[in-house]
C-alpha cells in the first residue's frame, strides 16, 4: 500500500506557493506515495479536509498566485483539544508524513508537532517578509520586492509632478526586508524598518535638505512595523486594533498615514501617504521565486524519500540543504547593519 503524505499551506500567502505543491506532488507522486492537499493550512488537519494531489491537479498551477489549498492562521496548539484531535486524524486517515509550507508560525507548529509526538514533519519557509534564519531567502520575498519597487517608480512620477512628499507604507511585521531592499532599488530618500530607529525629526530633515537643493518631492518608504519616534518621547507601532491572532500578532496598518501628516505638520510641504498592503501578496510570482520554490519543493520530497523529518528545506548560498526546523523557527532573522548603512548613504540624495 502507497504510504499517504499530506501537504499544507499555512499562514499568509504569497506567491510561489503553489511552484513548491506543484515539485513535491509530482516528484513524490512519480515515485509511488499517494499525495493529499490540506485545505486551509492546519484548520484542513482539524477538519478532517483533504483534496486528492496527482497530476492532473497540478498542470497549470506553476505561474499562479496564492495558493490551490486555501490557506488560514489557525494554531492548533491554542484551540482546546487541537492537538490531539489533529493527530489522532492524522493517524486514523493513515497519512504518514506532512510537507508544512509556511512562516515561523506555521512552521512553529510543525517543530513542535515532531517534538511532542514524533510526528513526520517536513518544512518549506515560505513568508514574504524573509525573516525566517537557516535559509537565505524565502520565496514570495523577490516578488514582494519587485512590486513594491514597481510602486515607488510610479510614486516617483506623480510625486515629482505635484512636488509632493509621499510616504509608503511596505509590509514587513518585525522585519524591514522588503522595505530595505525594495526603497534602495526605488531610491527612495528615506526608508524607516523595524530594526534601526529613525526618528520623524530626522525624516523631515532629510525632506528640507532635498528641498534646499531644489528637489521639491521626495519618497519616504516606511515598513507597516517600523515605529514612529518623535525627539519629544513618543515611541509606538501603529495597529488597527489591539486584536490579535491565534499567534498572538495584532493587526498592523496605518503608520504611513500618520508620519506623512506629521511631515507635512513639521514642515509645511504637502505630504500624502499610499498603503500597497495585500498588492504585495497577490499575483504571479517572478521567475527567480518559481525557480526557488520548485527547488524547495523538490528538497521536500527528497526529505520525505529518505525519512529526513524535523527538517526544512533552506536555500544557503547556491544549494538546496536541510537544516533543523528549530533553527529555522528559532532566531528572527533581521535586516543587518551593512544593508541599513547603504540605504543611509542615499539618504537626502
Amino acid at each position: 500500500m502507497a504510504k499517504k503524505v499530506a501537504i499544507l499551506t499555512g499562514g499568509g500567502d504569497c506567491p510561489g506557493l503553489n511552484a513548491v505543491i506543484r515539485a513535491a506532488t509530482l516528484k513524490l507522486t512519480r515515485a509511488g506515495y499517494e499525495m493529499v492537499g490540506v485545505r486551509r493550512g492546519w484548520r484542513g488537519l482539524l477538519d478532517n479536509d483533504y483534496i486528492p494531489l496527482d497530476l492532473t491537479h497540478i498542470s497549470g498551477i506553476l505561474h499562479r498566485g496564492g495558493t490551490i489549498l486555501g490557506t488560514s492562521r489557525t494554531n492548533p496548539m491554542k484551540e482546546e483539544g487541537g492537538v490531539d484531535l489533529l493527530v489522532d486524524n492524522l493517524r486514523q486517515n493513515e497519512i504518514w508524513a506532512t510537507i508544512a509550507i509556511g512562516g515561523d508560525d506555521t512552521l512553529g507548529v510543525a517543530n513542535q508537532l515532531r517534538g511532542k509526538f514524533a510526528l513526520n514533519m517536513v518544512g518549506v519557509p515560505k513568508t514574504i517578509d524573509n525573516d525566517l534564519s537557516g535559509t537565505d531567502y524565502t520565496f514570495g520575498f523577490d516578488t514582494a520586492v519587485q512590486i513594491a519597487t514597481e510602486n515607488i517608480d510610479r510614486l516617483h512620477s506623480t510625486a515629482e509632478s505635484h512636488d509632493r512628499v509621499i510616504v509608503v507604507e511596505i509590509m514587513g511585521r518585525h522585519t524591514g526586508w522588503i522595505t530595505i531592499m525594495a526603497g534602495i532599488a526605488g531610491g527612495a530618500d528615506a526608508i524607516l524598518i523595524p530594526e534601526f530607529d529613525m526618528s520623524v525629526e530626522e525624516v523631515c530633515e532629510v525632506v528640507r535638505k532635498r528641498h534646499d537643493r531644489g528637489k521639491d518631492f521626495s519618497i519616504i518608504a516606511v515598513s507597516e512595523g517600523a515605529k514612529l519616534i518623535t525627539k519629544e518621547g513618543e515611541d509606538k507601532m501603529v495597529t488597527q486594533s489591539d486584536e490579535v491572532d491565534a499567534f498572538g500578532n495584532v493587526k498592523l496598518g496605518g503608520v504611513a498615514n500618520l508620519l506623512a501628516k506629521e511631515i507635512e505638520r513639521r514642515t509645511g510641504f504637502e505630504t500624502r501617504s499610499t498603503i500597497l498592503g495585500h498588492i504585495q501578496r497577490g499575483g504571479t510570482p517572478t521567475a527567480h521565486d518559481r525557480v526557488l520554490a520548485t527547488r524547495y519543493g523538490a528538497k521536500a520530497a527528497d526529505m520525505v524519500q529518505n525519512e529526513e523529518f524535523g527538517l526544512m528545506a533552506a536555500l544557503q548560498g547556491d544549494e538546496i540543504v536541510a537544516v533543523p526546523l528549530e533553527v529555522a523557527v528559532g532566531e528572527r532573522k533581521l535586516v543587518r547593519q551593512e544593508f541599513w548603512d547603504l540605504a543611509q548613504t542615499f539618504f537626502a540624495g
